[in-house]
């Protein structure tokens, strides 16, 4: 096993060259190829950023030089694009939402089981510093015993009907898009979720455009989380327990500091600066995970991938949100 890893880019837009520059800062990371729906596309992005260009998605999964594959296409995509490349014979990063619903993740993560391959969600904010250090707080006991989440994250969103976010063909909406990311982060912190109960305001187009979800824990402790298209939220993280809080400040999925508040008047804050754009985290622990012949990483494993598209599954159907994909019409 060589310590280089030979990445290939699944898709060319804005994620995906976001991605791309974070492996400029991976340690032992090598963009070997980019796969697009045409040459030209893929040509333009390999000339910026390196690797072999290749004019259709199937091309870049037969590449032989290629190890993992990091799947960056639209969210009614994954299905195919993630199934395709582990035929193939690659491991897999795929972004999030890791696919439209619980079906579909089951079948990608019964297929990386049966092929013995990597495959991993792209939930970038659970290999943060800040995510870390908050972990290290909780564990220490200084806040007590933690029993609430607080969390959300969103923007407004001054974009035509016919942009990704609002579009359902798409996938769009503030859940898929925004709310994952208060939902893992929750669940990474207070564990598998018991029950939900959600909120939604929908917009023109069919897709929730500001949703809310109080989650239940199995193991006790309630989060309460949201996202919106409409406003722009805090978008903070908070844990709290009997003796105090820690807050992920703004832009929690990424923050650079940390908070401590303590029920004694005791307050500090932590620097936890991050490589790169962030993205470079998950892909330390794709490569760390493929390097050690792992199919799923400790970090985000298959189970809670597969338990937060259930949930999500569950709050859209709260809230009234339905999708080619449900139907099975989004599969070959």
């Amino acid at each position: 096993m060589t310590d280089v890893v030979r990445w290939g880019i699944l898709g060319t837009g804005k994620i995906a060259k976001a991605f791309a520059n974070a492996l400029k800062d991976t340690p032992g990371a090598v963009l070997a190829g980019v796969g697009s729906r045409s040459l030209p596309g893929a040509q333009g992005f390999a000339d910026e950023f390196g690797g072999t260009a290749y004019g259709s998605y199937e091309e870049l999964a037969q590449a032989p030089d290629v190890d993992l594959i990091y799947v960056g296409t639209p969210h009614p995509a994954h299905v195919d694009n993630v199934r395709m490349a582990l035929n193939a014979g690659k491991g897999v990063l795929c972004e999030k939402p890791f696919t439209m619903n619980r079906a579909e993740a089951e079948e990608l993560v019964a297929l990386a089981r049966a092929k013995n391959l990597f495959l991993m969600e792209a939930m970038w904010t659970r290999f943060m510093p800040a995510l870390a250090e908050v972990r290290r707080v909780v564990d220490s006991g200084e806040i007590g015993k933690v029993t609430q989440v607080i969390a959300d994250l969103g923007f407004k969103a001054d974009f035509g009907h016919e942009h990704r976010v609002f579009n359902p063909v798409l996938g769009g909406g503030a859940l898929l898009d925004l709310g994952i990311y208060p939902l893992s982060i929750a669940v990474a912190l207070l564990g598998p979720v018991e029950s939900v109960a959600a909120q939604a305001e929908l917009g023109p187009t069919g897709v929730d455009e500001q949703t809310g979800f109080v989650l239940r824990h199995r193991g006790g402790g309630m989060s309460m989380c949201s996202c919106s298209l409409r406003a722009r939220l805090p978008s903070e993280l908070t844990i709290a327990g009997e003796r105090g809080h820690v807050r992920m400040n703004t832009m929690f999925h990424r923050a650079q500091t940390v908070t401590v508040v303590r029920a004694d008047g005791i307050n500090r804050t932590m620097p936890t600066p991050f490589l790169g754009n962030g993205y470079v985290h998950e892909a330390i622990e794709a490569q760390r995970c493929w390097q050690a012949g792992l199919i799923e990483s400790p970090g985000m494993p298959h189970e809670d991938t597969l338990a937060l598209m259930g949930v999500m599954d569950e709050v859209r159907r709260q809230i009234g949100v339905h999708y080619a994909a449900d139907d099975g019409t989004a599969k070959e």
